[in-house]
């Protein structure tokens, strides 16, 4: 599989994504769906690692009236077949901030600093980002 996954939109009035996964970054979260169970993200936006998408377990990461729901990933297995859903959140502040980008998931070797359940396997999460119009 070397497409990216959009992330239907869940902002109210919106009918565009604004965040999705790289290939190499479903490969790795179907690892860790395997291991774990149903994930989600949460992108802070804090310094050093915080600015890093963080997966969790689902429901591990407590959201509050701080956050935001950008989109939610139909994750599927190899053969297509759906896995289940994977939310990714991120602080009201930092949307703010980002609210001109679609973010891109993407994978890297190394690892971070923070409890992202990929730290390790050895890889950590990232976020390639290009300006919108939205």
């Amino acid at each position: 599989m070397d497409t990216v996954l959009d992330a239907r939109p869940d902002i109210e009035g919106e009918d565009f994504t604004r965040v999705r996964l790289t290939a190499d970054a479903q490969v790795l979260l179907r690892s860790l769906w395997a291991r774990h169970g149903p994930l989600m993200f949460h992108q802070s936006g804090g310094c050093c690692d915080g600015s890093s998408p963080m997966c969790f377990p689902e429901g591990d990461f407590i959201t509050g009236d701080a956050d935001i729901r950008l989109g939610v990933f139909g994750l599927k297995d190899d053969d297509g077949t759906p896995l289940g859903d994977i939310d990714f959140w991120m602080s009201k502040e930092q949307f703010a901030y980002w609210k001109h980008t679609l973010l891109t998931v993407d994978v890297v070797d190394g690892r971070g600093g923070g409890f992202s359940l990929e730290a390790p396997e050895g890889k950590r999460f990232l976020i390639r980002s290009e300006l919108i119009d939205g």
